[in-house]
């Protein structure tokens, strides 16, 4: 059987001839002619006119012709149902309704471009439906980085530290002991202090900022308290806490136990066996 539909295709009039020769018809002809010339080429040559104002087989609604020819001949597929939704957006530009219709689109602009010749675009576009119908059928759930050492690539790719990153743990480390604020740091970087605030936590352990900067206080102290020669009052200053109490309260929250406790155990645990 012929078809035919206007010239100069890009999405839809090459999905069409896919759907059609593959579920529909493997015999069909396609003819592309002038837009003002198709009722009249498909009358004079007995073939089926598609994808064009006033037939039966075009746009409906938020419907491309792709949908028009699977509710017509009834073709019941999962693999089809989902390719039509990835074509229709990328059809009528409603991009939002398929993650795969922006690449769609772009390959099928690029491949125009590339083919002047509208029958020798079509036996290109075929490959693209192919390896789509494929992709929906069989591999709709598999990731590109499926294999082991791809997973490990990315792992660490996605563990690297931007060069600010690396900057500002120097900078928190140094300045542990002072009353230091995200905004001061901000600057000193010359970072946006909100770009910074939000991706703080991706390379910090997940903390944000002011939960980092207290396990760092924290971590400080328990050093401090391996020296008898300082008081309890003393290491919270030195840590960076404003009073003592708030260093007991913190304290407790991180490791379950007060500081003096915790010291407690921390120097008997350090004194040698002959003391």
């Amino acid at each position: 059987m012929k078809w035919i539909t206007r010239e100069k295709p890009k999405i839809d009039r090459i999905a069409c001839p896919w759907l059609i020769v593959n579920f529909i018809d493997r015999d069909a002809e396609f003819m592309y002619v002038p837009f003002d010339r198709v009722l009249e080429e498909a009358k004079a040559n007995q073939a089926i006119p598609f994808d064009i104002p006033g037939v039966e087989l075009t746009h409906k609604g938020d419907q491309c012709t792709f949908d028009a020819l699977i509710k017509k001949y009834r073709l019941k597929d999962p693999a089809l149902d989902t390719l039509a939704v990835i074509v229709r957006a990328a059809d009528t530009d409603h991009h939002e309704l398929s993650l795969q219709a922006p690449g769609l689109w772009a390959i099928s602009a690029g491949l125009a471009y590339n083919f002047q010749d509208d029958h020798e675009l079509l036996a290109k576009g075929m490959t693209i439906y192919d390896a789509l119908y494929s992709w929906a059928k069989n591999l709709q759930h598999v990731q590109h980085t499926q294999q082991p050492f791809e997973n490990t690539l990315l792992n660490v790719l996605t563990n690297l530290k931007p060069a600010w990153a690396i900057a500002l743990r120097e900078m928190i480390q140094d300045q542990i002991d002072t009353g230091i604020t995200l905004k001061e740091l901000s600057k000193s970087l010359d970072i946006n202090p909100s770009y910074l605030s939000r991706e703080f936590s991706r390379h910090f352990q997940n903390l944000s900022f002011g939960e980092y900067v207290r396990k760092q206080r924290i971590d400080r102290s328990v050093e401090l308290m391996r020296n008898p020669d300082y008081s309890l009052t003393e290491i919270a200053y030195l840590s960076g806490f404003s009073d003592q109490s708030h260093f007991t309260r913190i304290f407790k929250k991180l490791n379950g136990q007060s500081p003096s406790a915790y010291r407690k155990k921390l120097l008997k645990s350090n004194k040698s066996p002959n003391e």
